[in-house]
């Protein structure tokens, strides 16, 4: 009887979320599910619903209640492959979207074109995807943090001329009346925050009954020397208007813009040009499956804007094309569009003029991490070009659409000096060469020698990544480092990076008092054999009865594999005796690890026993004890 009374319980809730989810109301949907499944934690419809519900709000969650519900009941819903690919799309397993839309196309009917619309659009922003993220941007993205951001969708970032003060759209619980719209969120509303440092923000203000009305309400682009704000309400279908700031400074009563612009259809985003001559506006007054797309207007003499034009130039799609943005010399073009080569969702693009040909480029997708899987829209750049705020679904924010800022990644300089290890006195005339990858894998080489006089190296490298800096001296190779350079966003930051060599005929001193012995490695491995152990237990039994002397642990390889490759395996064997000598009590200021990888052979690597003599450990005496 208990049973049957939950059961019914259980029904009843999973009723009342439906009620929600056929609404599109997910927020109001997921409370009923996720108590349902307290009561019963394999109901493969709750799971099912809930996991799609969630996949705007916790993508990693949406997926293992989809796949859940899917293993419990592989027929818990008609689109479930659909909903299977759609998930592993937005949490980055692309050859599993791609099975699945496969599988998923596989048990469409002959006439169910939508069906096979869906399957497709799917498969191309999995193969869209996995192309972009495996070729990324050196791109800095980070989250504006949560005095902006909320669990709830923030976006429309607005940025005042000197980058002080922002605007931005927001559907949290502080907007004007706490009203709920149709789908369980609360609506838009227009707030600002200024500045108080480099990554922090005042408590942002909602602008209340100055700009926001009953309805969302959204934020678009300050203009005019920033006395003029252009924004979106919810007036009738959607339509933009104009606030002139006051000479106190607060905002005006909102205009609705001219017929022209403002239609029976709706109007999203807008952008007007730097000499207040032209309109550039998002509409789906004139496509005829009710997409949004991007036109423009021109200023007439009157002041009034004239009759509105298709912007062309294969910008427009069979799908939405928004959020127009113009950089100041109007030569670029940014916007966002769920057609073209999206990788899901909007995505940004980019489009530039060129003013010889006197045509606009192609659209180019602004690649990963700019876009994701998941909608990305509104990238409007800082002031000063130097960075963009952008507003996205990204995995790993606050809760539903967070604004982000995108910075170009920048080069670092590097600099200091080359010294001895025996004396410390400046070495002249060694090359240093930093090989590193940019983002997509491209190879980047730098170098300078140090001068014959100050013994000092500069380079200027591209930043945040590792680098390995090859030193040699008379075209003779001395010794491999790893150096991982920071994050630089100004081009302008400064490292110094000293380096500290042994020459083969310095790093002998002592070798005749302290013979220690080479150790040995199987074939790709740098776990320590049990007669290594014996030999380092020996290395730390001298360097404890002699406190003033220092060591070089050198890793080397045989020939197979890569010289990169080789470098890292040399690198990970030398640590592998310096980790252990270190527990032994042996201090790190006594000894360095080099690599040299497979450079610098102990026998040709034309046998089995060769490679075996390659692949070893030396340790070289740089600094003798006292009494040598």
């Amino acid at each position: 009887m208990a049973y049957g009374a939950m059961a019914q319980s259980t029904r009843k809730l999973i009723r009342s979320g439906d009620k929600m989810f056929n609404q599109a109301n997910f927020r109001a949907a997921l409370p009923f599910y996720e108590k349902a499944l307290e009561r019963e934690p394999d109901n493969a419809k709750a799971l099912y619903r809930a996991g799609i519900s969630l996949i705007a709000f916790d993508k990693e969650k949406a997926s293992e209640y989809i796949y859940k519900a899917y293993k419990l009941k592989p027929k818990v819903g008609d689109d479930v492959l659909y909903w299977l690919g759609r998930v592993d799309l937005v949490n980055y397993e692309f050859d599993n979207a791609i099975k699945n839309a496969t599988a998923y196309q596989a048990t469409l009917g002959k006439r169910d074109d939508e069906g096979k619309e869906q399957a497709a659009l799917l498969l191309q922003h999995a193969r869209n995807a996995k192309r972009e993220v495996a070729n990324p941007k050196d791109f800095f993205v980070k989250n504006l943090g949560p005095t902006v951001n909320t669990p709830y969708s923030e976006h429309s970032p607005v940025i005042s001329s000197d980058d002080n003060y922002l605007l931005f759209t927001s559907r949290s619980a502080a907007v004007t009346g706490g009203k709920e719209a149709d789908d369980g969120e609360y609506y838009e509303d227009i707030f600002e925050t200024r500045r108080l440092g480099p990554d922090s923000w005042e408590a942002p203000k909602s602008l209340g009954s100055r700009l926001n009305g009953t309805g969302h309400d959204a934020s678009i682009q300050l203009f005019d020397n920033d006395n003029k704000l252009l924004m979106y309400r919810q007036d009738e279908n959607g339509d933009i208007f104009v606030s002139t700031r006051a000479e106190g400074g607060d905002w005006g009563t909102p205009q609705k813009l001219g017929k022209n612009i403002n239609t029976k259809g709706f109007e999203s985003d807008a952008f007007v040009t730097k000499d207040g001559s032209t309109l550039f506006f998002s509409t789906n007054q004139y496509s005829e499956n009710g997409d949004l797309d991007i036109y423009f207007s021109e200023r007439q003499p009157n002041g009034d804007w004239g009759t509105a034009k298709n912007f062309g130039n294969g910008v427009n799609t069979a799908y939405d094309e928004d959020s127009p943005y113009f950089t100041a010399d109007g030569r670029t073009m940014y916007f966002s569009s769920r057609g073209h080569n999206t990788m899901g969702g909007y995505d940004v693009f980019k489009i530039e003029f060129d003013t010889v040909a006197r045509r606009w480029s192609r659209p180019e997708n602004m690649g990963y991490p700019v876009n994701t899987p998941d909608d990305d829209t509104y990238y409007r750049l800082s002031p000063d070009g130097s960075y963009a705020y952008l507003s996205s679904y990204r995995m790993g924010g606050y809760g539903e659409k967070d604004i982000y800022t995108i910075n170009y990644i920048r080069n670092a300089i590097i600099r200091g000096h080359v010294y001895s290890l025996r004396d410390s006195t400046i070495i002249p005339g060694v090359e240093l060469v930093f090989t590193g990858k940019t983002a997509n894998n491209t190879p980047l080489e730098y170098r300078d020698v140090t001068k014959p006089d100050s013994g000092n190296y500069q380079v200027t490298v591209l930043s945040a990544r590792p680098y390995q800096v090859a030193l040699s001296k008379d075209g003779k190779n001395i010794t491999t480092e790893s150096f991982e350079v920071p994050l630089s966003l100004n081009d302008t930051t400064v490292v110094e990076k000293d380096f500290y060599i042994a020459f083969e005929d310095t790093s002998a001193v002592g070798t005749g008092a302290y013979a220690f012995k080479r150790i040995y490695y199987d074939t790709d491995k740098y776990n320590l054999r049990p007669e290594s152990i014996s030999e380092l237990d020996n290395v730390a039994k001298v360097m404890k009865a002699n406190p003033s002397l220092r060591i070089s642990i050198d890793g080397h390889c045989d020939s197979r594999a890569s010289d990169a490759y080789n470098i890292t395996l040399g690198e990970n064997r030398a640590m592998a005796a310096y980790n252990y000598l270190l527990k032994q009590g042996i201090s790190s200021n006594r000894m360095i690890t080099v690599s040299y990888g497979e450079r610098r052979p102990a026998a040709p690597n034309d046998s089995p026993e060769n490679m075996q003599l390659n692949r070893r450990t030396e340790f070289n005496v740089i600094k003798a004890g006292d009494e040598q």
